[in-house]
């Protein structure tokens, strides 16, 4: 099989079908497949994707018992996904599916292990467009990835390379941290991204900053490196504070007690507070990786179903 199609599905009864049929007519000359995965949605996705999977043969459904999260719901579609070349696209027709062959010839072109896209104007809405920048940033320092590449959702992985990322089992997966581990034979190719017509982001905020911390400590041992400059630095801080206030006792006036004790209770609660923040976060994804809770649950399967 050339392609396989993985779209995460969430609250999206109105464009997922549409978006089905309009593959099944741009893919059309190569052999393909397509993984919906339906992330827990609250309206009518399950029952619309069911029935897509029983009208088109080359169709899987996978349906899980919760919301997981996006890169949780392609996680699933990647351990069900065949083909030579697997494209993950979102379920908003934010991306049209004819650009998946753009996809496809820069990966056959030049050999490429992955192919992410990049817009030459985005139609997302400003705050999503700030999250993104802001991940991209927090990505070239933590992961090393070249500063000009932006890692868009509608991307491109070979199947050699899937196969090493679906290895990691750990409730946090980050696609684009794991494509870091394994390649940096990577392509990129200009698409166009249009507006969303339906519905509404799933965007939010609180999303962004579960990601950010995701990055900063699954994929990433800044953090940790960050200790002894964070604690030289508090250090020498309560250092000065405390010589300045020797000296202010020497030529007087004499400086308070509570100055002292202020200074020196700033200087070493910062340290321990700094430091056992970021163990905490280190131990508490250790603990939560360590417990068995698993990427996800499946409900359902139209590949098992009778």
């Amino acid at each position: 099989m050339k392609l396989s199609v993985v779209i995460p599905v969430y609250n999206s009864e109105r464009t997922i079908a549409p978006l089905v049929e309009t593959l099944q007519s741009a893919l059309s000359e190569i052999s393909f497949e397509i993984v919906m995965v339906n992330d827990g949605s609250k309206d009518g996705s399950e029952k619309v994707c069911r029935q897509l999977a029983i009208i088109y043969p080359n169709v899987r459904f996978i349906s899980l018992r919760r919301n997981y999260g996006e890169f949780n719901a392609v996680m699933c579609g990647l351990n069900w996904a065949y083909g030579d070349y697997c494209v993950m696209i979102d379920d908003d027709f934010q991306n049209p599916p004819e650009e998946i062959l753009k996809l496809i010839e820069v990966a056959e072109r030049d050999d490429n292990d992955v192919v992410y896209t990049y817009y030459a104007k985005k139609q997302h809405s400003t705050g999503r467009n700030l999250g993104s920048k802001l991940v991209n940033w927090l990505t070239s320092y933590l992961l090393n990835k070249p500063k000009d590449l932006y890692l868009s959702s509608f991307k491109l992985i070979r199947q050699e390379v899937v196969q090493e990322i679906i290895k990691y089992k750990g409730p946090y997966p980050y696609i684009d941290g794991l494509i870091f581990r394994i390649t940096r034979n990577i392509g990129t190719v200009q698409v166009t991204h249009l507006k969303r017509e339906e519905g509404v982001s799933n965007y939010t905020w609180q999303k962004l900053i579960s990601l950010f911390l995701n990055i900063l400590f699954c994929y990433s041992s800044l953090p940790i490196r960050l200790f002894m400059p964070i604690g030289l630095g508090l250090s020498l801080f309560g250092f000065l504070l405390l010589f300045y206030l020797s000296i202010q006792w020497v030529i007087g006036p004499d400086p308070k007690g509570w100055q002292v004790v202020t200074a020196t209770l700033l200087s070493i609660g910062g340290i321990q507070c700094t430091l056992l923040s970021v163990l905490g976060e280190y131990i508490g994804k250790s603990f939560m990786a360590q417990s068995g809770q698993p990427q996800y649950i499946i409900k359902y399967n139209s590949a098992e179903a009778v």
